[in-house]
């Protein structure tokens, strides 16, 4: 399995409280941080949540 990597780069402030948790969730929390999980599903489907605050990356292991 590869590696995605998260980058914030839109502010939660504003946002629904879902969003803010699915971004704790995923490791990130402020513009610019940066975090690298594992590709499955589960994190394909927080980071569907919420695309339009983060930028991804594949990587390949």
């Amino acid at each position: 399995m590869g590696q995605i990597t998260v980058t914030q780069i839109k502010s939660a402030i504003g946002t629904k409280p879902k969003h803010r948790g699915t971004l704790r969730a995923l490791g990130i929390g402020k513009i610019g941080q940066t975090n690298t999980l594992p590709d499955r599903p589960e994190i394909r489907g927080m980071i569907a949540r919420v695309p339009h605050l983060i930028e991804v990356s594949e990587e390949e292991s």
